[in-house]
This record gives C-alpha cells, structure tokens and sequence, in this order.
C-alpha cells in the first residue's frame, strides 16, 4: 500500500481518511492557535524538566514543535499519511521523529522498546470507540516510566458527520487509568472552542504513573495486574502488608536489605480483611474452599472488622478461637500467596518464616510479643518505603483488581456480582470515634477533686466542660490509641477541632500532656499501662526493645504530626488564644 494512502480500517468505521484527504485545511485550523492558548490549562502540569514525550495523534505538529522548542525529544505518531508529511514540512526538527501507528495497538511504537515520560495524546480519545479503551489505556500506561504522566485533551458534542467520534467522559478516563495503575492528577475546567462552535468544548485529563526512584512501584504494578492468580491471596498479602505500612510502620525490624514483619499481624490483617468476604459469600478462588476458613474463623462472626487490631484484648472462646484462626492464617499466607508471589527468578517478593504458634493464653492480647511468635514476614526495602508513602496510589489500584478478581470467580459459576458489593467488603472499616475510656478516667479524677488541666490552655477542667481531644486529629487519622486523646476544654478542643497542631502549641503544652500520661497511665493498673505503651509503640516512631520514656513518646508524637501534616496538607492550629 503507497505511504500516501491510508489504510482502510477492519471495520466499517474510517478515522484516519478524512485527516488524510483534507490535511491542508485541517493543518490550517490547528495552526490557527498557538500552543499555549489551546492547552492553558495543561501548561501548570507540565513536567519540570524536558525528557522524552510520545506524541500520539500529533496532528499538523504543533504540539510537537512547541515540546522540540522546549528540549523535549519526540516520538510523533500520526496514522493519515498526508498530515503526517505536512507536520513534518512545517516543524522540521532532529528531535521530532515522526511514525505512523495509532491507538488501541500502537504496535510500531511498542517495537522501539522505549519509555516515556509524558505521553500526549490531544484530540484524539473521540476517536477511539469504547470497546477498545480499555486496551488503549493499557498499551499507554505500559509506555510511560515510573514518574511519567499521561495528558489527555477531551472533546464534548457532536460528532461531525465525516469524521467518527464517541462520547468522553473524565470519570471513564479516571476509571480506566486507575485500572491500569495510573492515578488521576487533575481534570480541568470545561473551556469553550477557540474557533467559536457553540456546541464543542474540551476538558483536559492527567494522569500519573507514581515513581518512588527505587523501582519499587513498577514491581508493585506488576504484582498487581500481571502476574497470574489462582486466588485473590496475593493482593490480600500486599494489602495487608500496605496497611502495616501505613497504620503500623514501628513495628517493623529492619533486616539487612529488609525489614521484618510479624506475621501475626499479617494473618491477623488478614483475617480482619477476608471476615467481611467470607460472610458475604464472596467467592474468592474459583470453586474452591479456602484453607483459613475454619470453624476458629467462623467462630469469630461476633467480631467486628475493627475489633482486631493490635492491642486488643479478647477473653474465653473468643481468645481460643483467635488463636487458632492466627495460626490457621499464618500457615496459609506462608505456603501459598508468600511462596508463589516472586521476582522474575522465582525468589519470593515478601519471603516468609511461620514459628510454631506460641502457647494460648486466656485473655489473649494481641501485643508485638504475641504477634511475633507466629514468624516473620519479609519485606525489601524499597518497597516498604514506597508502600509507607504511595498507599493512596496503591490502595486503589489493589482493591480495582480484586473487584475484578471475584467478579471473574463469580462469573464462572454463573453469579452476576456487582462491583459495589465486593468494595463494600472490601472497605476497611476503621474503628467508631471512641473517647469513653479516656473520658470516664478524667471524670472520676474530677468527683475525686484530683485536678485535670486544659492540656492546651492549663486551665482547670470540671466535668460539664470536659472534653477529650484527639491530639492529631480524628478526621485526617482515625486513631483512639490512649495516647492520642487528651483532655480539653470545650472551647479549646472546638477552635483545634480539624487542624494540625503546630509546633509550637505542642512544644507550650508539653509539660501539660507528659503530667497527663503519667498520672493516667505510667501510675495505672499494670494492663492500662502496657495498653499505653503497645498502642504507642505500635503507631509511633519508637524503640521496640523497652517501654519508652515519656519525653522519648512525646518526640515521637511530634514526628508523627510531621508525617501527617506532610501527608495531608491541613492548616495547622497556632494554640489557644
């Protein structure tokens, strides 16, 4: 076939001919507006520093020169031949290297064995009808490198009638990319058309493919969505890990070129993430049963989700049942998911050593010693700092890809399970705001006339004015750890109330909170104060080898806020006035 004609498509749409047959005037109309006017609100997004860009549909070039103007090197994909030499006579550049190919295989491009860190595709999305979009979006984000960024320029109303075009939309977009581990940046405003059509108006999207500078991130997007599931195991062990990650990071060993985790508070996560499938009836291998699911674990149906978590205290047949379900779980997640998630060498991602259960005890108390006596989970580590800091990028693309999972298990048995229903499941549930504990022990100081102080403003508190304040706050960290909640006056903890504490306002009521654990719990009953230090050492940065000093606590609440302030970009509260 001549370079010059296009090829006819296998269907009995055509994209490409009409770009092909009237090239001169579309080239004319795109050149009309120069670069900056058409994508102005792409421009903030654009990456800092020029690398190599993929432009797919790049039309008469004019995006492509602006990047070559810029320093970027090119990759220029347009399919009409015709267009494709007019791009090239009017932005002749030795960084712009033109090919023909388009989407969904982008089968030339593909053959060059590149990666890029931006790909552009500007107009073009309309052109793609809806069954291939998935494709598509598969074959873009298996181009970018970790840290790339995917743009994307949408255009909304009708379709002319000598060109093909389907609907767009950004959710669908959104949906497709997080399907394929690429996270949403940004969805702009709607802008009018710049040649004045009424009914025609563009939104640009921009996705990101994250990077942590280890590599961590695309072995983790391999963990995800390529390599082969018997069973949702797999995802279930990384989610559990991420979640120590995230909730737990302290109790992590570092190990040489790892770190070390329990794996009792792997099978515990464990247990606490598949109760709600299991009780929902939510297939989770195909056909299957599944070795955990013992009378131990069906003997755990009281439980809520939430009530396992480290610390907890759980007495009689709870306490046997618990036992015995941890065991049962850590047997599992050591012969199946950590044995056959591996490396390209066949080496396990996350290698993992079950011990022999350690003796029951009636109550049991799910603290470091209890958990560690089940074994040792690996983690290397570079992907326990990409876990620490990317859990909003991989929490979401995990859980896509069990929804997808269970659906594909259901399917083969004929149940039509909707996606809500698995994600639902599949919600981790955090703990109710609890203050009770806390709140009863500074109201019995009071009838007492012991004194409790304002730990904010030092002012005396009575019992009508008491409050108990969630020292980093409940709405950017669900967290009741005793350590956490303080006692407050009512106008204090409501002019704190959302915010961050800032360092100073820590820094003025030191004296204040140190006073307050002491008395509430270094001079409590024995199992209140090792209830204090496990929730402590669990969740904040600190020495696992003894219990802490309280000034030792207090730094590490304060590296805590850091964290969270960096975490969530919440205004910070100066103190009481």
């Amino acid at each position: 076939m001549s370079e010059d004609r296009p090829k006819p498509s296998p269907r009995g749409w055509d994209t490409v001919t009409p770009y092909h047959r009237g090239f001169r005037e579309f080239a004319e109309a795109y050149e009309a507006f120069g670069f900056e006017q058409i994508h102005a609100g792409a421009l903030p997004f654009l990456p800092p520093k020029p690398g190599l860009m993929l432009d797919i549909g790049a039309g008469s070039g004019r995006d492509a020169g602006w990047f070559a103007a810029k320093g970027w090197e090119i990759v220029a994909v347009e399919p009409a031949a015709a267009m494709r030499q007019e791009a090239a006579r009017r932005h002749p550049s030795s960084q712009i290297r033109w090919l023909d190919d388009r989407l969904p295989a982008l089968a030339a491009v593909h053959r060059l064995g590149l990666g890029f860190d931006l790909a552009w595709l500007s107009g073009v999305w309309m052109h793609i009808p809806p069954e291939d979009r998935p494709r598509a979006m598969r074959k873009l984000a298996t181009l970018l490198r970790p840290g790339g960024r995917l743009v994307l320029t949408l255009r909304h109303g009708p379709a002319p009638e000598d060109r093909p075009m389907w609907p767009v939309d950004a959710n669908e977009v959104e949906r497709l990319g997080l399907d394929h581990g690429l996270a949403l940046r940004v969805a702009t405003e709607h802008v009018e058309d710049r040649h004045g059509r009424r009914d025609i108006r563009w939104r640009t999207v921009i996705l990101d493919l994250p990077d942590d500078g280890a590599g961590a991130l695309p072995l983790l997007r391999g963990v995800i969505l390529r390599q082969e599931k018997a069973a949702t195991y797999k995802l279930a062990l990384l989610r559990c890990i991420a979640r120590i990650a995230d909730s737990s990071p302290n109790i992590a060993r570092e190990a040489g070129e790892h770190v070390e985790l329990p794996l009792g508070l792997v099978a515990l996560y464990w247990i606490r993430m598949f109760k709600p499938l299991v009780e929902r009836r939510l297939p989770q291998r195909p056909g299957e049963a599944m070795g955990f699911v013992t009378p131990a674990f069906r003997a755990l149906a009281p439980l809520a989700p939430y009530d396992l978590r480290p610390g907890a205290r759980f007495a009689g047949d709870l306490a046997a049942a618990l036992h015995r379900a941890l065991a049962d779980a850590a047997r599992l997640i050591a012969t199946m998911p950590a044995t056959h998630l591996t490396f390209a060498d066949n080496t396990p991602v996350f290698p993992t050593t079950p011990r022999r259960p350690p003796r029951a005890t009636d109550p049991i108390v799910l603290g470091a010693e209890l958990l560690w006596g089940y074994g040792t989970t690996g983690v290397p580590l570079p992907v326990w700092q990409a876990l620490r800091r990317m859990a909003a990028w991989i929490e979401p693309m995990l859980l896509a890809e069990w929804v997808r999972l269970t659906q594909a298990y259901g399917a083969r048995v004929g149940r039509d399970i909707p996606a809500d229903a698995v994600m639902r499941a599949l919600t981790w549930l955090e703990p109710l705001r609890d203050t009770a504990l806390v709140r009863d022990l500074v109201d019995g100081r009071v009838v007492r006339g012991e004194a409790v102080a304002c730990v904010w403003t030092g002012e005396p508190l009575r019992s009508r004015g008491v409050e108990i304040d969630h020292c980093l706050p409940w709405s950017a960290w669900a967290c009741n750890d005793l350590w956490n909640l303080l006692p407050a006056s009512r106008a204090a903890n409501q002019r704190k109330s959302g915010l961050i504490v800032g360092a100073m306002a820590l820094a003025d009521a030191k004296p204040r909170i140190l006073a307050w654990w002491e008395d509430a719990y270094r001079r409590a009953d024995p199992a209140l104060r090792a209830r204090f230090t496990e929730e402590a050492q669990t969740t904040l940065p600190l020495a696992q080898d003894r219990e802490p000093t309280l000034d030792e606590l207090f730094a590490a609440l304060d590296f805590r806020r850091l964290r969270l302030r960096q975490e969530t970009q919440l205004p910070e509260w100066s103190g009481a006035v």
